[in-house]
């Protein structure tokens, strides 16, 4: 990753941490708050394409800006966000019709 427009490894490290930190944050205030599972899995969905809207248009502001190198958008990591989030929406209605076929 050495190549102009590339992202240092411990920012790409952290591009890949912050969802996962997101999506257990938003677990564990659904639980200790009592929200549905519906509720909790579509509040992830929109975090996921949150972050991935911020890796295609403001990953100048997220990496490291010591250099004068401008990174490329992340666009297969908000691909892989987009997809999880279509299938957080899937479990969320899956969960709000039959609450019994959702363990979520």
């Amino acid at each position: 990753m050495s190549h102009p427009g590339s992202v240092d490894i411990i920012d790409f490290l952290a591009l890949t941490i912050y969802p996962m930190i997101a999506l257990v944050i938003i677990e564990f205030s659904a639980r200790r708050l009592k929200i549905s599972s519906w509720k909790k899995l579509i509040s992830q969905g929109v975090a996921m394409i949150g972050f991935a809207i911020a890796y295609t248009a403001f990953i100048t502001v997220i990496t490291n800006q010591s250099e004068n190198v401008h990174p490329e958008p992340h666009w297969m990591t908000a691909f892989v966000l987009l997809a999880l989030s279509i299938a957080l929406f899937y479990q969320a209605r899956r969960s709000k019709l039959d609450p019994t076929k959702s363990d979520y």
